[in-house]
């Protein structure tokens, strides 16, 4: 869909050349004896950094829309990750940088929030809670119960978080993925 530079706003999300950018910031800059033109800051999708970028007034411009899909987590298929699309049941094949940090979180059948552009994904969104179960903990250092006390926990996704002296191995927990943090024993 093509739009022009006067209508760049904060959030949209455009393409230039092979890249998909989301609008950060826009301003139009007037100079006493110059030609006006919109200064951006847009957020690469694909590697998150943010650049800089002057347009011209009127300049015409690639807007995209973006999707968004339920994938389920089938297996990890050499450096990439295999998904279901739920919602027409093909395979998304999700390269490792897209994953990051949240691989700690991943296992068969887990259901994340994919935005896609075409067939390619930008990010991979994870519920914010969810029951895993804990393999091992760490020894704890005193015999005696200390009101606060946390411990390491090593889970069945391969994720450590702390958690109270009270949890074992075996135990069912509820994880709140976003921030990393036990919330409850289930």
């Amino acid at each position: 869909m093509s739009t022009t530079s006067n209508q760049l706003a904060p959030g949209m999300t455009i393409s230039i050349g092979k890249k998909v950018f989301r609008v950060e910031s826009c301003v139009k800059v007037t100079v006493s004896k110059g030609v006006p033109f919109f200064k951006t800051k847009l957020k690469d999708l694909v590697s998150g950094e943010v650049e800089e970028k002057n347009f011209k007034v009127d300049q015409e411009i690639d807007e995209v829309t973006l999707t968004e899909n339920r994938l389920e987590f089938l297996y990890l298929e050499g450096k990439d990750f295999l998904f279901l699309d739920v919602d027409n049941l093909s395979q998304a094949l999700v390269p490792r940088g897209i994953v990051a940090d949240k691989v700690d979180y991943l296992k068969d059948g887990i259901q994340v929030k994919a935005t896609f552009y075409g067939d390619t994904v930008f990010s991979v969104e994870l519920p914010q809670f969810l029951e895993l179960s804990v393999l091992k903990t760490e020894a704890s250092q005193a015999k005696v119960a200390v009101s606060g006390g946390t411990k390491t926990a090593l889970l069945e996704t391969g994720a450590k978080i702390e958690v109270p002296l009270f949890i074992e191995a075996g135990d069912i927990i509820k994880v709140d993925t976003h921030a990393g943090e036990y919330i409850q024993r289930i």
